[in-house]
Parts: structure tokens; sequence; C-alpha cells
């Protein structure tokens, strides 16, 4: 369960800068462009460092076309949606509806997987999803005006990332490999935004200013190890511990937004959230 946990932390600090570091490529370069210099780059780095991070990790054949079939949707799509959310709406909306995601993640482990679910647990659940809402439901001034259409894109994203973790669990059953699992579904999602980039632009690479590129190559990064470090933590713990956790991550963005981008003072809303967030996380830890 500590392995769980410091995973699941590890993952929610890996998002939620993930969510900052996106608004700087956003710049100069449009959302699918962006996924298809982010999601390559972490697939790349990946590939360059498996001969050392997979050494000694066997291969079991049937749990590649498990992997692969994820791949296809994650985090190729997922990237996608919060991509043009973030152009859209911002990375504090973003996060906010993304924030919804440990309710599906939590109900399909409860319904699929027979998670069992304590009281303590559920009213941690409820205050940390609480809390990081309050914390992001305001829409600062400086993001201007949005249609109510786009919503549609967090609210995706949300219900994808909730839908993962279960299926990614019931493949580490199969294959209980994170770094196996990882690797092909960035390689399968790489293969997925490169074709959408051909297609709409007629090249793989992306004509963009190299300061775009460098943003994006680090966003691909951030969530890259974001992933990573979920599926490690539902490697070695239940869903209805890791999700509530993960569900921190817009402090990461609040605190990043407020450094990096000053589009977010601490007020005692902020400061509220947090302590509902906080209050949260500690019944799920003791539940």
């Amino acid at each position: 369960m500590t392995l769980a946990i410091l995973f699941a932390f590890a993952s929610a600090a890996c998002l939620g800068a993930g969510v900052v570091t996106t608004q700087f490529g956003l710049r100069s370069v449009e959302p699918l462009s962006g996924a298809a210099i982010s999601v390559p780059a972490f697939a790349l780095l990946f590939l360059l460092l498996s001969p050392l991070l997979l050494y000694g990790e066997p291969v079991v054949w049937r749990g590649v076309p498990i992997f692969a079939a994820i791949g296809l949707v994650f985090p190729a799509l997922l990237t996608l949606l919060t991509f043009a959310s973030n152009r859209a709406l911002g990375p504090v909306v973003t996060s906010t509806l993304g924030n919804l995601a440990p309710l599906f993640a939590v109900a399909l482990a409860i319904l699929v997987l027979q998670e069992p679910l304590r009281g303590l647990q559920l009213a941690g659940l409820v205050l940390a999803v609480g809390g990081a809402v309050i914390i992001t439901v305001t829409r600062p001034r400086d993001f201007g005006s949005w249609r109510t259409w786009a919503l549609l894109l967090p609210l995706g994203g949300a219900v994808l990332r909730g839908v993962v973790p279960p299926v990614v669990k019931l493949g580490l059953e199969v294959w209980p490999s994170p770094l196996w699992a990882c690797l092909i579904g960035y390689i399968m999602s790489s293969l997925v935004v490169l074709t959408v980039q051909r297609i709409r632009r007629g090249s793989f690479v992306v004509a963009a200013p190299w300061s775009g590129r460098v943003w994006f190559a680090v966003t691909g990064i951030l969530n890259g190890l974001s992933a990573l470090t979920l599926f490690a933590a539902v490697r070695h713990g239940p869903i209805t511990l890791v999700a509530p956790l993960v569900a921190v991550y817009p402090l990461v963005t609040v605190l990043l937004s407020a450094i990096m981008l000053r589009q977010v003072r601490i007020t005692a809303r902020i400061v509220a959230g947090t302590a509902l967030t906080v209050a949260g996380v500690a019944l799920v830890l003791i539940g």
C-alpha cells in the first residue's frame, strides 16, 4: 500500500504540472500538433531508456494486445482532449472538471473489479474531489470568452481518465508490468497522433517554433511519468485508494499557475478547498 500511495501522489504531481506547462506550448502550437510532439517525445525517451528499465522484465505475450488496445485511446485521445480543453478553457477549469475522473474510476472499480469501498474512503473521496473543485471552480477573467460546448472537452477527458485505471488493472492481472504497459501504450498512442498529424498536415513533423516544441516535449514527459506512476500505483493498490489520491493534482496546477502564469491568487476559497482536499486524503488513507 505504501508504494501505491507514493506512486499515486507522484502521478498527481506530474499531471498537475503538465496541465500548466501545456499553456506555454499552446501559445505557439495548436492542440493536435502539440499532441504529435508530446506523446512521441515520452515514447522516444522511454525507448532510449528501455534497455535499462526493462532489463529482467519478462514478456507476457497475452498481455500485449490488451495494452496495445489501451494505447489506441490512452494517452492519445486523452491528450488531444486535454490540450483542446486547455486552449478553450485554460488550465484551472480543465483541472476542475477533469477532477471528476476518480468518481468514474471508483464506480467502475466497485462494479467491475469488485473492490470494496469503506465508509471513510467514500467520505474521503467526496471531500477530496469537492475540495479540488472548490479550489479551481472559478474561471479567471484572463481566460477570455468560451462557449458552453467546450465543457464537453474536459468532461470527456474525465470519463476517459476514469475508465482507464480499471481497464489497466485488468491488463496488469495478465501481465503485471507497469513499465511494459506504459511503453506499449505510448508506442500505440504515438502512432495514432502521428497518423492524425500526417493526415491533417501532410507531414509527421510538426512545423512550429522551437519554444513550442520544447514546452510540449516537457509536457509529454510529465504526462508520461504521470501515466507510468499511475500504472504502478494501480499495480500495487486498489483503485478505491489510488483514484482519490491522484485527484489532488489541481493543487499542483493552482500552485504552479499562481507562480508561472500569474492567473491565480491564493484566496480564502483556495485555502478552504485545500483544507478539504487534505482532509479527504487523510480519510482515504486511514479508511
